[in-house]
């Protein structure tokens, strides 16, 4: 069994396949055997592999079931201690994977872990999904350490701290390969986004911990498949972020959580609107209309899991404290409002 897999999930990436994966390739060293898993592209990425890459490893899934389904299929398949979750528009550095690793193997309660995510376009500033490891506060809206909804900081050393973190991003997640499928890796019904918090959520509930390890540090283009403005990427992201709620908070906080999102949901909703962003709007109700018709699921899912009070939650709102406060930055945040 080999140490360390890095696996790319791709689907119609051969531009990013052609560009990123042979310095994948050449900074991995004889640290890591390298995996693509295709998710059923149409864009002959398949062919580039079996032409110019014949080294490396290649699963082609049945189907494409998305990025968690896409990945539970194609981890089924590969032993290793570690997995390393990467997406193909990532750009990694020089030792990369070694920092990482050290960390991980002096203390096995850590189930999963992310280097820093930079912006590939404007490296010297924090890219948007993973940044230094990412929280999310009492209401589920995810933010991480250098940025905090569309502000993204300028890395400037002051999250290059290793710590515990509340969730790693799926763009570029170490993970336990064992954890991984004990806790039944990524929920299928999530297809794309958030299934990276649902996740590193499960493992806060079975006593693991999540960490970044800013000594690591990568590049991440972002929006590959969904750009950010996509009204799919919004109802996505508005689905499962309920659904992960559902799934994982405490009785105590359940009933009360939800019902304040619906609100929060609401007004969000009609600042789509009054904005023109109808797509948008529409997204919203669709999500929500998704959650009702699968509540019984859920309910089955809830049943099978852990729940239980977590630390580094942020036990504000996020939302008003950036939109109404002015909060900025998350050095701006009290650690006193994270959860213990």
């Amino acid at each position: 069994m080999t140490k360390v897999a890095v696996v790319i999930l791709n689907f119609n990436g051969k531009k990013f396949l052609k560009e990123f994966l042979p310095i994948v390739m050449e900074r991995s060293g004889n640290l890591a055997e390298i995996w693509v898993a295709d998710n059923q592209s149409t864009d002959d990425s398949v062919s580039l592999m079996k032409e110019y890459f014949p080294e490396v490893n290649l699963i082609i899934n049945d189907e494409n079931g998305g990025f968690s389904k896409g990945y539970n299929d194609a981890l089924a398949k590969i032993k290793a201690e570690y997995y390393v979750l990467l997406n193909s528009d990532i750009e990694v550095t020089e030792n990369w994977i070694q920092p990482v690793i050290n960390l991980m193997d002096a203390d096995k309660t850590i189930g999963a872990c992310q280097p820093k995510i930079l912006a590939y376009h404007n490296k010297e500033h924090f890219e948007y999904a993973g940044a230094s490891g990412g929280f999310i506060d009492k209401h589920g809206y995810p933010f991480c350490r250098g940025r905090v909804f569309q502000v993204l900081e300028k890395d400037e050393s002051q999250y290059d701290d290793a710590t515990e973190v509340f969730w790693a991003t799926g763009a570029c997640m170490f993970v336990r390969a064992e954890v991984y499928h004990k806790l039944g890796g990524l929920d299928e019904d999530f297809f794309a986004h958030m299934e990276e918090i649902d996740f590193c959520w499960r493992l806060k509930n079975n006593n693991y911990t999540v960490m970044v390890c800013p000594s690591s540090s990568v590049y991440h283009i972002g929006g590959g498949t969904l750009p950010k403005s996509s009204a799919r990427k919004t109802y996505l992201n508005f689905r499962n972020n309920f659904a992960l709620l559902y799934k994982n908070l405490p009785a105590n906080r359940l009933f009360k959580v939800l019902a304040l999102r619906l609100v929060l949901d609401g007004l969000a909703g009609i600042k789509f609107l009054s904005e023109g962003h109808l797509g948008d709007f529409v997204a919203v109700i669709k999500a929500h209309f998704y959650f009702y018709k699968n509540m019984g699921k859920l309910k089955k899912k809830r049943k099978n899991l852990i729940q239980k009070d977590v630390s580094l939650i942020y036990q504000g709102n996020i939302a008003m404290d950036h939109y109404l406060r002015g909060i900025r930055y998350f050095s701006q945040l009290s650690e006193q409002r994270f959860s213990k």
